[in-house]
């Protein structure tokens, strides 16, 4: 409907006064002319024009519009938004006098249930259209974005006259609300924000994370981390109860501090193979007002191993003979050796388990999880550049282990300038290529890292195995390491030694493209049967193994497996997927499709394409990348269209979405988007008044439509052809 239409003017005293001057001093100049020219009608009309002239412009210096404004037939809109997340079934909205005793806390979304229904807006129904809404997160986001519905509210709903936000302002997703927020305060659009929810969260005990590997093996412990969060007051001693889905349960007291977070683990030994769920539980205690979140579940696949371990030395001594044994006699473990003994007129040892020659091809080495390198170096008859190479391919693309154990002889001097140097965690000392030697045993002391890692840990508690630790008998000799390279962790450092550098590192790990390197700089461990035999001199070599082999063997099967970094991945966290892929010979695939197609825990499925890395495409390894989007058991199944294989492997992403129960409420996200359009927060207890405040907006103001006049190019056209005109006429009048 138009309320007006016509002419409007936009002056000021200066514009004004200009004007009327300029018009008054024309006529005057007009009129003295047209006297002169003795009245003469020509000389009029020409005047007449020149005061025209002065006065179009004068007109156009006070900015002349022509002006409609139109009030739109239809009611305007009130849109109220409200947060249909997971956090809003949090209980923590008390109700006031005879309720709160009766019923206890609401959840949010019971507080809100009445400004959802239609029949609330009913007294607004004559003046506004009332449109209700609601905004979650969406199926692939770990949280709320509060800035995408009101980004959106303008072009969602005509003639928008407010916004009615209903939540808890658990905003943890999307850009800042009050960017979204400035558009609705340009639109003259105030938003009534109304928050819900306590400030302060709940006593609670919470499970943040259940650290399960995905992967364990038959008879072996399995090292199950956890973490609990607890808002409660007072300290507390919690029971923490473990159960697997083959009925095996485990106990185990953990101390809670107060409003603070508790990390420890539970050790399992499964017996039979298959896959299992594991779940973890801490009954409701004393004072907690949420239960729901005392539950954690994750899967793991349980398998028999037969891992392949490759061990190549030059002469038999002690460490290598114990070492042969210890594997030998793992039944997880099929030990291959290869030993370089000068004087022999052919290689091996003339058991079954002895090879002739190092493995030649890339067929030939793959099939090894874990190679060990004892004093062994580059000569003609120990190995070739061409053998470093393909090492360092193995444990990069193939992900299988290393292991370095040098030697009183020195050879591993030669490895350096090799393919191998790269991969080595420690810089030799170039001249004591033989090592040192000490007068007596000196021990290896445990670093911060080394008393947390799986492969130091010889008894069950961390007391128990720092002290076995100490009690483990010394070594007499020692590599001729200077230090650690950047990157690399020091296990263990010897007991005395030491040099610029700190103390000498006898125990160094470090990851190297898929697979890992270990740099044992001793071989002295034999030492550690005396008054145990093998009790943990076995163990410690079998937790090298696997460890080293754990990447490698996460998903396997005839001719295709999978790895995945890190191998307990976080929700929202990239994760590295390594396909290696062989051809029905055996030798690996250089080119071909292979893609994987993974199954989120809410049926969301997403194709992933592998690539080989560039320019090393003859290890038949390639790559993805994959960022988990929920927290879950993800399936996965692999396929490589060349060889027709599939492989059917499965991951658990660790932690939870961003929208949790019992987390505290944020009502100063609201409290900022109601600033930012000049709007109000109304706490839950005056949920009432908001009618009576949407009742008192003023009509919307009308939608205006502006000619702007004084710019227009007409206007500019019409003063140029009467300044034309007006020159025609003074040539006629023959004044030019």
């Amino acid at each position: 409907m138009t309320e007006f239409q016509g002419f409007r003017f936009f002056t000021t005293p200066w514009t004004l006064g200009v004007s009327l001057a300029l018009i008054a001093i024309t006529a005057a100049i007009c009129v003295f002319a047209w006297k002169r020219s003795g009245y003469a009608p020509g000389q009029g009309l020409l005047e007449l024009l020149r005061l025209a002239i002065v006065g179009l412009v004068a007109i156009l210096l006070n900015q002349p519009e022509w002006v409609e404004e139109y009030r739109p037939a239809d009611k305007p809109t009130i849109a109220v938004l409200h947060d249909a997340s997971r956090s809003m079934d949090t209980r923590d909205v008390v109700l006031s006098g005879t309720a709160a005793r009766a019923g206890g806390p609401q959840t949010r979304r019971e507080a809100i249930a009445e400004l959802i229904t239609s029949d609330f807006w009913k007294p607004l129904a004559e003046r506004f259209n009332v449109e209700i809404a609601a905004f979650s997160p969406a199926p692939d986001a770990a949280g709320t974005d509060y800035a995408a519905p009101l980004g959106t509210v303008l072009d969602r709903f005509v003639g928008l006259r407010s916004v009615v936000l209903v939540g808890d302002g658990d905003w943890n997703e999307g850009p800042a609300p009050s960017t979204a927020a400035q558009a609705l305060r340009l639109a003259q659009v105030p938003v009534v924000a109304v928050a819900v929810g306590s400030e302060t969260k709940l006593p609670d005990v919470e499970f943040a994370s259940l650290d399960c590997p995905t992967v364990g093996v038959a008879g072996k412990p399995v090292r199950v981390p956890f973490t609990i969060h607890s808002s409660l007051s007072t300290e507390r001693v919690v029971v923490v109860d473990f159960k697997a889905s083959n009925g095996d349960a485990l106990r185990k007291e953990v101390r809670l501090p107060a409003m603070g977070t508790a990390t420890d683990w539970l050790y399992w030994t499964p017996r039979d193979v298959g896959d299992y769920t594991v779940t973890i539980t801490v009954p409701k205690q004393d004072g907690e007002l949420l239960a729901d979140n005392n539950q954690r579940t994750a899967p793991i696949a349980v398998r028999r191993e037969q891992l392949k371990v490759l061990v190549v030395e030059s002469i038999p001594r002690w460490e290598y003979r114990y070492l042969r044994n210890a594997l030998s006699r793992d039944p997880g473990v099929d030990v291959t050796c290869l030993l370089f003994q000068p004087g022999l007129s052919k290689r091996g040892g003339g058991n079954k388990d002895y090879i002739q020659k190092f493995p030649s091809g890339l067929d030939a080495l793959s099939q090894y999880d874990v190679v060990f390198l004892g004093d062994v170096g580059v000569s003609p008859d120990q190995l070739t550049e061409e053998d470093c190479r393909l090492l360092k391919g193995l444990v990069e693309y193939q992900a299988s282990g290393l292991v370095f154990l040098p030697g009183w002889r020195g050879e591993q001097a030669s490895l350096m300038g090799t393919a191998l140097e790269e991969l080595c965690p420690v810089v030799l000392d170039p001249v004591r290529k033989e090592g040192f030697s000490s007068e007596g045993p000196r021990k290896l002391v445990l670093t911060e890292v080394g008393r947390k890692s799986l492969l130091t840990k010889l008894a069950d508690s961390g007391t128990e195995n720092l002290a076995v630790w100490e009690s483990l008998p010394g070594v007499q000799w020692y590599g001729p390491v200077l230090r650690a390279k950047a990157g690399s962790e020091v296990l263990a450092v010897h007991e005395d030694a030491g040099n610029e550098y700190g103390r000498i590192p006898l125990l160094i790990t470090r990851t190297y493209g898929a697979g890992k390197v270990l740099y044992m700089a001793t071989d002295g461990a034999w030492r550690w049967r005396k008054g145990v035999e093998d009790k943990y001199h076995y163990r410690f070599w079998g937790q090298v193994v696997r460890w080293m082999a754990y990447r490698r063997n996460m998903a396997k099967g005839e001719r295709m497996s999978l790895s995945f970094a890190p191998e307990q991945p976080q929700l929202g966290q990239a994760l590295a997927l390594d396909a290696r892929v062989a051809q029905a010979n055996g030798e690996p695939l250089s080119r071909g499709e292979v893609a994987a197609r993974v199954k989120a825990p809410s049926g969301t499925v997403e194709t992933v394409r592998f690539a080989p890395p560039a320019g090393e495409g003859e290890w038949g390894v390639f790559a993805a990348n994959l960022t988990p989007r929920e927290p879950g058991k993800h399936e996965v199944t692999l396929v490589c269209k060349e060889t027709g294989d599939t492989l059917e492997a499965s991951f658990f992403v660790q932690g939870s979405t961003a929208e949790g129960i019992g987390r505290a409420a944020r009502p100063e996200v609201l409290a900022e988007i109601a600033q930012v359009t000049k709007g109000r927060l109304v706490p839950p207890g005056e949920i009432a008044s908001i009618i009576e405040s949407l009742a008192k907006l003023p009509e919307p103001p009308p939608s205006v439509r502006r000619l702007q006049l004084w710019c227009h190019p007409a206007a500019a056209g019409v003063i140029v052809g009467l300044l034309g005109l007006f020159w025609v006429m003074r040539k006629r009048q023959g004044l030019v």
